[in-house]
């Protein structure tokens, strides 16, 4: 009876500090660890310590590439790969924020990037919704097959204390052989399906009577926006480059362990080795670029980033402090089940991922618990796409801000408002890039 209090204790949290957003997801996690210590005597468990710190050494490196300006030459970049093949924006802009993602390690650079694919779509007789939540959606799947990102980071670490039946630990460039071809078949397939989705606007009645009215039609067109008149100084391009090689060190790295220094005969692991370059490329582009280090603090990158250090704490001291003191009990209930049955892990991770709004969080709190009872680590690493699911309900900030900035009115919030535009592009992507990701495991013996 106890855990069913417990339980209900940590969505109430969840649900709580969801809807209060920002910090309070990870604040709320303080009064479930309160709860758990002193009304039902739990022992407290562990928080991630590893995991945060991975989080602030990312975190500082993507936000100091922001403030020097390192960010916009890859903002300028997609934005002439856009402009020069509109005709196919519906499938070039989700391919485009993933990539910017996985370059970055974090979906909010797409805010930079919506503007110009309305613009781009409105202005060839596109319709919005259709780049529109698929760029939203694909900046999200990005995530998880970014080197640098805290979800795959959080992945690599859990995965590395849980080795196989044969003894072999799944690694760091395994994750991404992974996750890499899977996310870009989702988004590859979101692609396919935005291309035909919706009426054109010449037949869609409903914008056709928007634009009949001359103001709302100037509002609708209005004017471009754009990147490219802004002109890159050479410090800008020195970030990016750094930037850039320190990513492709830590790739290197991981694929050759033994280029890492070994101590106690086992080379250094990829969680230090990701702290350590991103820790360099953050001091190496404030030495040598002219960046203020005061506006390092004050980005849009540091300032997610950070909230989602407090989320992580909060979550995950409160869930492992549950499932740690209850973990026999779980053990004798689900084993059987969830070997039986994997998917069910994918289903559990799904609905978490929703809860908490973020892949991190989400992978955080359910990778260790999925482990220890019993899912194979193949399976825990062929679902891991499952770890996106805010998409579910329209209330991330992106995909809020995609339906800001499409001022046609087409990428919506319907009646029902589970019926919205980003709900089809998310459940497609997510489905295929789990099933992918299975075929890969099982392909690679990891299942």
């Amino acid at each position: 009876m106890d855990i069913l209090l417990q339980v209900a204790v940590i969505l109430t949290c969840l649900f709580y500090g969801a809807r209060k957003g920002g910090v309070a997801l990870g604040l709320l996690g303080g009064i479930g660890i309160v709860i758990m210590a002193f009304v039902f005597g739990l022992a407290p468990g562990k928080p991630p310590v590893d995991v945060m710190l991975t989080i602030v050494a990312v975190v500082a490196a993507s936000a100091t590439l922001q403030a020097s300006g390192g960010l916009e030459v890859m903002l300028i970049g997609a934005e002439k790969l856009l402009r020069r093949n509109p005709k196919y924006v519906s499938i070039l802009a989700p391919f485009t924020t993933c990539l910017l993602t996985i370059l970055c390690g974090t979906g909010h650079v797409v805010y930079t990037m919506l503007p110009i694919i309305y613009d781009v779509a409105i202005k060839n007789d596109i319709r919005p919704e259709r780049p529109m939540a698929a760029a939203s959606v694909s900046a999200q799947m990005g995530i998880l097959a970014s080197p640098v990102s805290v979800a795959v980071v959080s992945l690599v670490a859990f995965l590395a204390k849980a080795p196989m039946g044969d003894g072999h630990v799944i690694d760091f460039v395994q994750v991404l052989s992974i996750t890499i071809p899977s996310t870009l078949t989702g988004v590859l397939m979101i692609g396919i399906f935005s291309w035909f989705r919706g009426k054109d606007l010449d037949k869609d009645p409903e914008f056709q009577s928007r634009i009949a009215d001359p103001v709302q039609r100037e509002a609708i067109y209005g004017t471009a926006a754009t990147l490219m008149d802004k002109s890159l100084h050479r410090d800008q391009w020195i970030a990016m480059w750094i930037f850039l090689g320190a990513i492709a060190v830590v790739a290197l790295l991981g694929a050759f362990p033994s280029l890492r220094p070994a101590f106690d005969g086992k080379p250094m692991s990829m969680v230090l080795t990701i702290q350590m370059f991103m820790l360099l490329a953050g001091s190496l582009i404030t030495i040598l670029t002219k960046t203020d280090p005061s506006t390092i603090g004050k980005s849009e990158v540091f300032r997610a980033g950070m909230i989602a250090v407090v989320a992580v704490f909060g979550i995950a001291w409160m869930a492992d402090t549950v499932f740690e003191a209850h973990l026999p009990e779980l053990k004798a209930i689900l084993t059987e089940f969830v070997k039986a049955h994997p998917w069910a892990y994918a289903v559990v991770l799904l609905m978490v991922s929703k809860l908490v709004n973020s892949q991190a969080a989400a992978i955080t709190a359910m990778v260790p618990v999925g482990l220890a009872i019993g899912v194979p680590p193949g399976y825990i690493l062929a679902y891991a796409a499952a770890s996106y699911g805010y998409y579910i309900l329209p209330t991330y900030p992106s995909d809020l801000a995609a339906i800001q900035f499409d001022r046609s009115g087409t990428t919506h919030i319907g009646k029902y408002v589970i019926n919205h535009s980003f709900i089809l592009p998310g459940l497609i992507g997510v489905a295929t890039s789990c099933l992918i990701g299975m075929v890969l495991a099982k392909m690679t013996g990891l299942i």
